[in-house]
């Protein structure tokens, strides 16, 4: 069973940054991908940005040059770099893993909270 648990969600201004964290139980190098998503309120979820195990990146529109992922192996960890941030970006962020034995093939975490203030 996976756990990935995010911190690092909190009230910032607009053009202000937050950092978020995913630790992962066990080695992030076996998920075919790891990426961050976030739901509104009222809005579906939708995709922030997706790593793929092959080195591919893909941010969504709305967040490219704004938003920065990394990942650190040893530490079975994701980050996201939000700077910039708008008002728009005030959503429930979720770190997801994609991998054959997560259910549909997503495992997700709790979410954590970001909210922007203009």
């Amino acid at each position: 069973q996976v756990q990935l648990v995010e911190s690092g969600g909190g009230l910032v201004q607009a053009g202000g940054s937050l950092r978020l964290s995913c630790a992962a139980s066990g080695s992030i190098g076996r998920f075919d991908a790891m990426g961050w998503y976030r739901q509104a309120p009222g809005k579906q979820r939708e995709l922030v940005v997706l790593s793929t195990s092959g080195g591919s990146i893909n941010y969504a529109d709305s967040v490219k040059s704004r938003f920065t992922i990394s990942r650190d192996n040893a530490k079975n960890s994701v980050y996201l770099q939000m700077n910039s941030l708008k008002p728009e970006d005030t959503a429930v962020y979720y770190c997801n893993a994609k991998w054959l034995f997560c259910k549909r093939g997503d495992c997700w975490g709790q979410g954590t909270q970001v909210t922007v203030s203009s």
